[in-house]
């Protein structure tokens, strides 16, 4: 049984979400504490994250003091436009069964002792807004992070702060199981990890890769051959084993490379067919690449109500974009963001036609409408196309703010971020869910 690091989210003044008088950062470091004292009551060895810590010092805390058969957590409180979204979720590394198994169990300790609170499932981090969480990846010991519950949903919230005693005694249940059971090296020996197969691209590879804490890492020469330059990028974590570096299969996502796990075969599947010329991929002008049947079943898998209202949706999207050149697949990623897979929230309404949250002119008090949901996709195309092109528009305007944006100033997606909207991972949870996209419709 080793030792439970756990974190409350957002500290060094990052107080996350602000609702009703309270922050994110306030609510998770009463429950941390909680948590602290339950666990510390059961003699389980437990250290506490400073809360003066970015989520990098975070990291790099947790990762100068782990060891061999240590676990990590890190407890989070969401936030959502639409106050009806509400329940809590457990995140892990994708790819990763053993880890995933290790979310359920916390996940259901935290149900049965607060059963009011509804279950949002254990997720992937690739299900992320961003397709990667830092806590996953980057700690070097077993890690998760939960959310439990909604600030912005006024029954989680009441649990949160009225059930908080309740909320650290079912994670406790949770933590104490998986420290229990979470085996690793003996603490002062050499580890020996498992070997794995690796097939890429239906061919199985030469080399063996290797199992750290059930996650896939590959030999840095497969990378090469791959034509991957990891040289500057420090995000990646590189492991020496017996005289070969190795690096974690997940990361290669980034990179447009499709990762998967067969445990049966304990076979690591790499693969790459996405019909784009590299450094395509992110660029807005262009052509998409997936079919209207596609875009239909990636948006009911991610919301099965979504096309109640906007059932031709899809096919618009493929129409209006193919006519002025920009990359449907990329417009129809960012529409997903922008409206939470056609949910929408408190700001922009269903009747608006506005799958883009695109302004208004003049400072109306609330955001533009349209009178059809294709002028409305139409509207959304065309502020792409000012963005990322100085071509002249093929179809008449009717964008309302077409005119304010300096042409061609963002033909890439991360371009978007800080002009389209303020968030600076804007173009990055665009860039997520078009990989999302193009993995359901196996082109990744």
């Amino acid at each position: 049984m080793g030792r439970i690091f756990i974190s409350a989210g957002h500290g060094a003044g990052e107080p996350g979400a602000r609702v009703a008088g309270t922050t994110e950062a306030q609510e998770m470091i009463l429950l941390r504490d909680l948590i602290l004292q339950e666990l510390r009551s059961r003699n389980f060895e437990v250290l506490s994250v400073p809360d003066d810590q970015t989520m990098e010092q975070t990291i790099s805390w947790i990762n100068a003091r782990a060891r061999s058969g240590d676990v990590a957590l890190e407890i989070h409180a969401d936030a959502m436009s639409n106050p009806t979204t509400r329940g809590a979720s457990v995140y892990y590394i994708a790819n990763n069964d053993e880890r995933k198994k290790n979310a359920e169990l916390l996940l259901l300790a935290l149900l049965r002792r607060v059963p009011q609170l509804p279950s949002r499932g254990v997720k992937p981090d690739t299900a992320t807004g961003v397709g990667r969480l830092e806590f996953c990846r980057n700690i070097t010991i077993p890690s998760l992070l939960m959310e439990v519950g909604f600030l912005t949903n006024p029954d989680d919230r009441f649990l949160i702060q009225n059930r908080r005693r309740d909320l650290a005694l079912g994670i406790a249940d949770g933590l104490a199981s998986w420290s229990r059971g979470d085996g690793g090296t003996v603490p002062g020996t050499d580890p020996t990890y498992a070997p794995i197969n690796i097939n890429i691209n239906n061919q199985l590879y030469g080399e063996k890769g290797i199992l750290i804490n059930s996650n896939a890492y590959i030999p840095i020469d497969l990378v090469d051959r791959l034509s991957i330059d990891l040289t500057n990028n420090t995000s990646v974590r590189r492991v020496p084993y017996r005289g070969v570096v190795y690096v974690k299969a997940v990361e290669l996502r980034s990179f447009n490379i499709s990762v998967s796990w067969d445990s049966a075969t304990r076979t690591l599947f790499l693969r790459s067919i996405l019909p784009i010329c590299p450094g395509q991929f992110d660029r807005i002008m262009g052509h998409g690449n997936t079919s209207e049947v596609q875009l239909i079943m990636f948006l009911k898998a991610n919301n099965e109500n979504a096309l109640a209202l906007f059932p031709d949706l899809p096919k618009l999207y493929r129409e209006e974009a193919t006519i002025e050149g920009v990359n449907y697949d990329i417009a129809f990623s960012q529409m997903c963001v922008e409206t939470g897979f056609l949910r929408f929230g408190s700001d922009i309404r269903p009747s608006q036609n506005n799958f883009a949250g695109l302004g208004a002119v003049g400072g109306a008090s609330e955001s533009a409408s349209f009178p059809s949901a294709r002028i409305g996709v139409r509207a959304h195309i065309q502020h792409l196309k000012a963005y990322a092109s100085l071509e002249p528009l093929v179809q008449e305007q009717v964008d309302p703010r077409f005119r304010f944006v300096t042409r061609g100033i963002a033909p890439l997606i991360q371009q978007l971020s800080g002009r389209w909207a303020a968030d600076p991972q804007y173009g990055a949870r665009i860039e997520a869910t078009l990989r999302r996209l193009y993995e359901s419709a196996g082109l990744l």
